[in-house]
């Protein structure tokens, strides 16, 4: 399992709203949490795996 650095910076989706909350934390791995759960589980995700998945999302 990978953890995050502690002092890594989190940065908050812009289309978050109160109920849903997702923060990413950019490096290698970049790391996806529950921005109203900060200190629980996160998903680490491959950078080349990440920057499709965002590729797909500025094609729709």
């Amino acid at each position: 399992m990978t953890l995050p650095d502690p002092t890594s910076e989190w940065r908050k989706s812009s289309a978050s709203g109160p109920e849903n909350c997702v923060e990413v934390c950019l490096g290698r791995p970049v790391m996806v949490r529950d921005s109203k759960v900060s200190g629980g589980p996160c998903l680490a995700v491959d950078s080349a795996a990440w920057a499709s998945f965002l590729n797909s999302l500025s094609s729709r």
